[in-house]
């Protein structure tokens, strides 16, 4: 997905989105609270610069801490319970996008595997690059 005006919501609809800047990066996230949280392997996420997203609805707020130790908000539907966004401690001004929630996301692709520490032994990373960790920390 390389240009803006991107839109996506919750499965039920309540909460809506607008990407009104371009990404600055997707990846695939192994780390344990992902997979917690999305039910499965691992997250597709999306960062996007805070300021270029226009939210409609009221998404619900988790807080925590990911495997980092970094503070980590999770926002989802309060109603419907998908999962939406991240704001982590260790990349401010990033909205980190689950990109299911993405309306098209045919030109969407992961430039890594991250937390790869944690992944399922199943998973094949592919070609793609792959960190421990998250690459900037």
């Amino acid at each position: 997905m390389s240009e803006a005006k991107a839109t996506g919501s919750c499965l039920c609809g309540a909460v809506h989105y607008t990407l009104e800047a371009a990404p600055v990066g997707t990846f695939a996230c192994h780390c344990k609270d992902c997979q917690r949280q999305s039910g499965t392997a691992f997250s597709v996420i999306m960062g996007v610069p805070e300021s270029g997203v226009k939210v409609e609805g009221e998404p619900a707020t988790y807080l925590g801490r990911g495997d980092s130790g970094n503070a980590v908000q999770r926002k989802f539907c309060g109603k419907c319970g998908s999962p939406l966004f991240s704001i982590v401690e260790a990349t401010p001004g990033v909205l980190w996008i689950k990109t299911g929630t993405i309306d098209d996301t045919h030109s969407l692709n992961p430039q890594a595997h991250i937390w790869v520490k944690s992944k399922q032994c199943w998973v094949d990373t592919g070609e793609l690059p792959t960190f421990d960790t998250d690459p900037v920390l």
